[in-house]
């Protein structure tokens, strides 16, 4: 906002003169209207012939001439088409002093004006009214800009230099500084760090008024934030500082500084920003009580409402049980007064209901499940935390409304199902699990394979207490099984696969830092991932698990335990050559310790170091009966001496008042340097100004050189200065940081390495695993040239066959010899060769399904793609090794060879004669291609005859090929259908019992006849039966049951060749059976058929016989249990060998009872007879096996002996005794069933086969 010289007048207490610039606004001073002179009316207008106000500067006796109106005097008539600019303007009191030269010397009123004359080419003129002390100035100019100018300038030199501070909030001041400043920024060249960078508004303030506007760097403040304690000068003004409230935010001091106008301009156009930002605040409702926030939240536009249409927003912080609205200032307060009000009408309105809930039931009932409860019963439920061990649950709410609210608790409470999934083994191995599926995020990974189930672990804060350890998994039923079912075969495959190792957390950096490369290595190798503890946590413990997710995973407990093993080794080792550590404790008055950590403890950070492998804990935190006095130091051995050393010396600086925060040391370090220093926005020097608690400038002295000497040629740098202020600690502990970035940086090199655009996959390796590995393992930046989405390339300006590797000296060149090497061996396995194949001869190459190209690639180990340039032509490049794809070129090139010149032909054949074409999975098509002297692979033959998809009614059949093979396939389809329209069907009547025996084993009866013949016989039940149509002799079957027509088609002589033979083929009908029927008792069953045994001799006698159920329990008792059972008889130890067991069982004390009944079916009577004479003496041999006796024997050495040659002992033994007998393959029993007499005579049998033989004594 421009001021008018008007409003200056009134600022200063000037008036008299018209005002040549009507105000754009109303910001002025009021000042009081002083009596004017004879020259100047009441009413302010300047009388321009008043010789009190414009006295006469020629001399006295100059002869009296006729007044002349004055051309710019408030009697002036209209100007027309004039060419001269004027302007005037009046000052109460004229403070030549003010424009002292640059000499210091005081100028007078003439100089002033003489010197705005010369600079900007106008014409001024002032009068002075002795009287009231008025000067009264007059301009002229041929510009406009020209005037406007010299105006400013004029009123700048003659007015008294004021300050004036203006306290601004400090969200304001970004408003204030404007666009592309930055009020945390340290520059490049610093001469002061009392502005911070200008942004745009405050330069368009600057350039407007001329005045110095000086805001101070926030690190300058005091503690509070505010800086209104700061001096202002004497001539200067200070804005009131209004009240500020809980919410409100810290002032920051403006000061400006310049010409009084100026200033007082300048300070309306700040003032009008800050009004403008200040206009909006935020204020905020805290500890709301946890059963009325729901009820508070629910009431969200009752608020709005409040705010009466102001523009607010209303965030709510649930865990802080806090409300914040902002927005203009007005309707906040409106809002807060409403939120504030309905809080308290609730704590009297609102009542409870307390119940009890199981522990897992309460996750149900918290976040969203609230606010459904609150919409669906008006009530509210707050369940305690998880850390809380009681399990009850409080319904808030309206007394009516409590009965609804009890309802909707129970309702959500039961609305899922939980499963409570114990994590196995001792609570320690519980805890391992538990780390690994945190670590790995196993709850989020279970969500993704089960959607809509939710899995919870225990909280952190129960973990280290609890005596066992559940996951929940909450969900619908089905998906939570699914979801135990993965938990389980995870929770298997981790058993045996964890292992705790105990390293100091101190040196866990160090470990990870200098081994990085190995520790990734043991997953490769080992299979074994470490898992480190947050440093946070403090914690020693360092999980080592064998990877259950990896595919090269081994389910072998052994093998698991010994890949930990081997990692725990390697890892106790890194951790024995890293560094050796000890604790140490020293006793500090507490009163020092806030020295020794310092402002937001940056003298603790300095005394730490980047690598923080110290631990310094104070008083408490110590641990043990640690007192408050004592400071815990851990760590490597060098840093606790050093730091105990630097501690001590901050105290003792402390105590002498000798903490000087002013101290600074000045370096210098290489200008290319400083930008990479300082950081993106001044990030770096940023970083060490947190935690360290020090300044620092950087100078550049050439700069200020050129600067002062006004030059502009161009000037080499090649150093800049360094100052750091602060504490001595911390900015001795910065410059050592900053050097040895600048150390890094020096060693810092790039090259550029050529290599082909071909080759950079090979190097970058699948998901960049090559590339990265280079880089870790040299320590470099290894950056592929690639094109972004918008075509543009990224920031490094590399061209396709350019390779960057920036880093350190060394690593670049240990690196560029790997990457060249690397070259070479693609070079060796990576060839490519591009060649053409025509279009045609595609389709062939690749084969259905890919089977053809997937087959080239398998016996070449060659990576082959296809891209088609046009229809005639298509590229194919192959690449790999020397030899792999030549071998790929000459197998792609064989088949291409073999497609000539194609053609098409297109034949119409009915619908209905396609699948008789196609034949029984294709043979047809695969025999008349081969008639036609194709080709016989079936691959080779793919496109050359298409039929319609199965289910289109099209009759079309498309030929593509070689024109000759073609031309003859055509031929022998017109002659296949010929033949097919010829085609006839006939009936014949085969009786159904017959068709099994007609169609033969696989159907080799029924192919012989088909090919014999010529004709194709369909029986009832085959797929293709009612296709072929009705039969022409359908009237003549008529009466014949469908399940015994055949259909035969073909040429009508095939078919009645093929019906004659069918005819002949057919048996006579066997007589009547003779039937008879036997009933066997379920027990004797097994005895009874003898493993199938019976059947086969009642066949024998032309007998067939089915049975009508069969025995559901086992044939033979098992084996009692070796010390005896109630029911079995153990014989004493001196009737059998102290290495043989011998048990006796009765047989049917626990048989199935009911009976089977036996259809038996014979020729004639006499089979029928034999066959029920031999299954009625088989029932009573079943009787009276009544015994079942199971001799074990102490290994199987013998039994080869016992069980004879191809059988025979075994078969003797039973004649002799009556006994079954039967040895056992499996294990060393043998099991006898019969009398009780015939399987003791069967035992002693055995035993004296086994019996050892005395020497010289022959074997009978």
């Amino acid at each position: 906002m421009a001021l008018s010289a008007a409003d200056l007048q009134k600022r200063h207490e000037l008036e008299g003169a018209p005002d040549p610039f009507p105000s754009l606004g109303a910001d002025s001073v009021p000042t009081e209207s002083r009596a004017s002179g004879s020259g100047t009316p009441a009413n302010g207008d300047i009388n321009t012939e008043s010789h009190d106000a414009f006295p006469s500067l020629a001399p006295s006796t100059a002869p009296a001439k006729a007044p002349v109106t004055s051309a710019w005097g408030a009697t002036a008539g209209p100007r027309i088409k004039m060419t001269t600019v004027t302007d005037s303007f009046t000052f109460s009191t004229v403070d030549a002093t003010a424009a002292a030269g640059k000499d210091g010397k005081t100028g007078s009123l003439g100089e002033v004006m003489k010197q705005v004359m010369q600079k900007f080419k106008v014409k001024v003129e002032a009068s002075t009214n002795q009287r009231t002390r008025q000067t009264t100035f007059h301009l002229k100019s041929d510009s406009k800009k020209d005037l406007e100018k010299a105006k400013r300038t004029l009123v700048a030199l003659l007015s008294p230099v004021v300050s004036v501070v203006i306290n601004a909030p400090a969200s304001t001041i970004a408003t204030v500084i404007g666009p592309k400043g930055d009020y945390m920024r340290f520059p490049f060249v610093v001469t002061s760090f009392t502005s911070p960078i200008l942004g745009s508004t405050l330069k368009q303030i600057r350039d407007q008024t001329g005045v110095k506007v000086d805001i101070p760097r926030r690190d300058n403040l005091s503690a509070n934030g505010h800086a209104n304690g700061a001096s202002v000068p004497a001539s200067g003004a200070t804005t009131p500082v209004p009240p500020v409230d809980d919410d409100e935010e810290p002032t920051i001091p403006i000061t400006i500084t310049g010409p009084q106008p100026m200033a007082h301009e300048a300070q309306a156009l700040l003032n009008e920003i800050i009004a403008s930002k200040t206009s909006r605040t935020t204020q905020r409702v805290r500890d709301i009580p946890a059963h009325i926030l729901p009820f508070v939240k629910a009431r969200r536009a009752m608020f709005e409402q409040a705010a009466q249409g102001g523009d607010v927003n209303m965030t709510l912080n649930s865990e802080a049980r806090e409300i914040a609205v902002s927005g203009d200032r007005e309707a906040v307060v409106r809002v807060i007064e409403a939120i504030k009000g309905t809080i308290e009408a609730f704590k009297t309105g609102l009542t409870s209901l307390k119940i009890q809930l199981p522990k897992r039931q309460h996750r149900l009932l918290a976040g969203k499940a609230i606010d459904e409860i609150m919409t669906k019963s008006k009530c509210s439920v707050v369940v305690s935390t998880p850390e809380d061990a009681s399990e009850e649950v409080t319904v808030w709410g309206q007394g009516t409304d409590l009965p609804a609210g009890l309802q909707a608790v129970m309702e959500k409470a039961n609305s899922q199902y939980i499963h409570e999934f114990p994590l196995p083994g001792p609570v320690s191995l519980s805890k391992q699990l538990l780390t690994y599926m945190t670590r790995v995020n196993y709850p989020k990974t279970l969500n993704q394979a089960h959607p809509g189930v939710s899995v919870f672990t225990p909280p952190a804060s129960l973990i280290a207490s609890a005596q066992s350890l559940n996951v929940e998994i909450i969900g619908d039923k089905p998906a939570v099984d699914g979801a135990v079912r993965q938990v389980s075969e995870l929770m298997g495959k981790l058993i045996g696969a964890t292992k705790e190792v105990n390293i100091d957390w101190l040196l866990h950096r160090i470990v990870q830092g200098k081994n990085a490369k190995r520790i990734k290595q043991f997953h490769e190798v080992h299979n074994v991932s470490i898992f480190f503890p947050p440093e946070s946590a403090e914690q020693s413990s360092v999980l080592l698990v064998y990877d259950p997710a990896s595919p090269s995973a081994s389910p072998n407990p052994v093998e698991k335990a010994k890949h930990l093993e081997d990692v725990e080794a390697e890892l106790l080792k890194m951790v024995r050559d890293a560094a050796d550590v000890k604790s140490k404790t020293i006793t500090v008055e507490k009163k020092w310790h806030e020295a020794v950590v310092g402002k937001g403890g940056t003298t603790l950070n300095a005394i730490i170091g980047e690598d923080k492998t110290l631990s310094i804990k104070f008083g408490a935190e110590a641990g043990g009966d640690a007192s408050e006095d004592a400071i815990l130091i851990r760590g490597t051995s060098g840093d606790v001496d050093r730091a105990v050393k630097e501690i001590l010396q901050i105290v003792d600086h402390a105590k002498n008042d000798e903490i000087v925060n002013s101290f600074s040391v000045d370096f210098e370090i290489d200008r290319e340097f400083v930008g990479r220093i300082v950081g993106a926005q001044g990030a770096g020097v940023n970083r060490i100004r947190d935690q360290l608690g020090v300044r620092v400038d950087f100078y550049d002295d050439a700069d200020e050189k050129e600067k002062e000497g006004g030059k502009k040629k161009k000037v080499v740098h090649q150093k800049s200065k360094v100052k750091i202020t602060g504490r001595k600690e911390n900015v001795e502990e910065a410059k050592k940081r900053i050097l040895a970035q600048a150390e890094r940086l020096a060693d810092e090199t790039s090259e550029v390495l050529k290599i082909a655009n071909q080759y950079h996959p090979g190097l970058i390796g699948q998901g960049g695993k090559y590339v990265v590995r280079l880089e870790e393992k040299y320590g470099v930046k290894i950056t592929f040239p690639r094109e972004s989405h918008d075509g543009e390339r990224t920031r490094e300006n590399l061209k396709p066959d350019e390779v960057l590797v920036k880093g350190g000296k060394k690593g670049v060149a240990q690196a560029k010899s790997e990457l060249l090497d690397a070259v070479e061996f693609e070079k060796e396995s990576n060839n490519i060769i591009n060649f053409s194949v025509p279009t045609r001869a595609v389709a062939r190459i690749l084969g259905r399904g890919g089977a053809s190209i997937n087959e080239i690639k398998d016996n070449t180990m060659a990576q082959i793609d296809v891209e088609k340039d046009s229809d005639e032509n298509t590229t194919i490049q192959c690449r790999g090794t020397k030899k792999a794809v030549a071998a790929a070129k000459a197998a792609i090139m064989e088949i291409a060879n073999q497609v000539g010149e194609e053609t098409t032909v297109v034949l119409q054949i009915d619908n209905k004669f396609h699948r008789s074409i196609i034949g029984a999975g294709g043979q047809g098509l695969r025999d008349l291609v081969a008639r036609c002297g194709g080709p016989a692979d079936t691959r080779m033959q793919a496109g050359l005859i298409r039929f319609p998809r199965q289910g289109e009614p099209s009759d079309e059949v498309r030929l593509r090929g070689e024109t000759k093979l073609v031309n003859k396939v055509k031929a022998e389809l017109e002659k296949t259908v010929a033949t097919l329209r010829d085609r006839v069907v006939l009936g014949v009547e085969i009786p159904a019992a017959q068709h099994r025996a007609l169609i033969g084993r696989g159907g080799q009866h029924l192919n012989d006849l088909q090919s014999r013949t010529g004709a194709q016989v369909q029986f009832p039940g085959s797929r293709s039966y009612d296709q072929v149509g009705a039969p022409l002799n359908a009237d003549e079957l008529a009466d014949v049951d469908a399940a015994n027509i055949v259909k035969v088609s073909g040429p009508r002589a095939a078919c009645e060749k093929a019906v004659e033979e069918l005819k002949v083929g057919v048996v006579a009908p066997t007589p009547e059976a003779i039937v008879a029927t036997v009933r066997v008792p379920f027990k004797y069953h097994h005895f009874v058929v003898q493993q199938g045994a019976i059947f086969r001799n009642v066949r024998s006698f032309g007998v067939h016989v089915d049975q009508s159920s069969l025995p559901q329990k086992a044939a033979v008792p098992s084996r009692p249990p070796p010390a005896g059972a109630a029911t079995a008889r153990i014989d004493d130890a001196d009737t059998t060998p102290a290495e043989v067991e011998w048990q006796v069982v009765p047989n049917y004390q626990d048989s199935e009872d009911g009976e089977s009944e036996w259809t038996l079916r014979a020729r004639d009577q006499a089979g029928l007879e034999k066959a029920q004479a031999t299954i009625n003496e088989a029932i009573e041999n079943a009787k009276a096996m009544s015994h079942v006796g199971f001799l074990t024997m102490s290994d199987r050495s013998n039994f080869p002996r016992i069980v004879g040659a191809k059988g025979s002992n075994v078969a003797r033994l039973r004649l002799e005794t009556g006994a079954d007998i039967t040895v056992s393959r499996e294990n060393s029993t043998i099991v006898i069933i019969g009398s009780e007499s015939a399987i003791e005579s069967a035992k002693e049998a055995i035993l004296n086969m086994t019996a050892p033989r005395s020497r010289g004594r022959p074997h009978d």
